[in-house]
């Protein structure tokens, strides 16, 4: 209990330094580039976790809201968390959809939500969150039927490996936060209880990458993402995932790169 309290408290103080700066940009996603990373990873979370109108989804680590506003698009009813007051602050000031969305502060592990959810989502969080913890309780917060949809860097992806090892020179990566290699991630959530599991590398698409560039790297990402081994390099991951012992509600949707 004692390493999660201090763990708790780096992730507050590490939220509370990102929300005194240019926090889109410091996390890449306020460059062009990265504005089109960002669009594109919404709307396979929103594809992967069927979301839509009557859909009741939880975010976990909404930020700065930057993807609830793109969730939000979708028409689903959202509850988004996030351990950072600061950052919740810069969330709310962007007034998304009234009656849609609603912000609430605390560590996921602990904090009491009002499930259950037709979808638990969320982009760059879980590498944050105590993972077999969080998985469990996400597999109980989900109704029958109900879908887990995340993006998630990739560590087999060489900037996200060094981002890990040299923290020191990457003021974006928290002192506890990693990353994860697809095949281990699929053993964990199997164990969690979760069926139709999918981990799909995606994204080639860096957001440094400079404006007459980027419709290049798009096509030739798009291949990349295709092509066996290279792709296992690819920045991020997206994970997929239901709770299955039930009827569904929520129709399935195929995710296309």
């Amino acid at each position: 209990m004692v390493d999660r309290s201090r763990r708790a408290e780096r992730e507050i103080a590490h939220g509370r330094r990102l929300a005194e700066s240019d926090t889109e940009r410091i996390w890449g996603w306020g460059m062009p580039a990265g504005r089109l990373r960002a669009r594109r990873r919404a709307e396979l979370i929103i594809r992967g976790a069927g979301l839509g109108p009557r859909v009741r989804a939880l975010e976990i680590g909404c930020g700065t809201g930057l993807f609830t506003e793109m969730f939000a698009e979708s028409g689903a009813n959202l509850l988004a968390v996030d351990i950072s007051e600061e950052l919740l602050e810069k969330a709310r000031a962007r007034r998304i959809a009234a009656g849609l969305v609603r912000f609430q502060g605390g560590r996921f592990e602990d904090t009491t939500v009002d499930g259950p959810f037709d979808a638990v989502i969320g982009s760059s969080v879980r590498h944050h969150l105590d993972v077999q913890t969080a998985l469990v309780r996400i597999h109980a917060l989900l109704r029958p039927g109900g879908r887990l949809c995340f993006a998630e860097p990739n560590m087999l992806n060489p900037q996200v490996f060094m981002e890990r090892r040299l923290r020191r020179w990457f003021p974006h990566v928290s002192p506890d936060e990693t990353a994860f290699v697809r095949w281990r991630l699929q053993r964990l959530l199997g164990e969690a209880g979760f069926t139709e599991v999918s981990v799909v590398p995606f994204d080639w698409l860096h957001p440094a990458t400079p404006r007459p560039l980027i419709r290049y790297v798009q096509r030739m990402g798009w291949w990349l993402e295709r092509a066996p081994g290279i792709r296992e390099c690819a920045g991020s991951l997206l994970i997929r995932g239901c709770r299955s012992d039930g009827d569904r509600g929520v129709s399935r949707h195929d995710v296309r790169h």
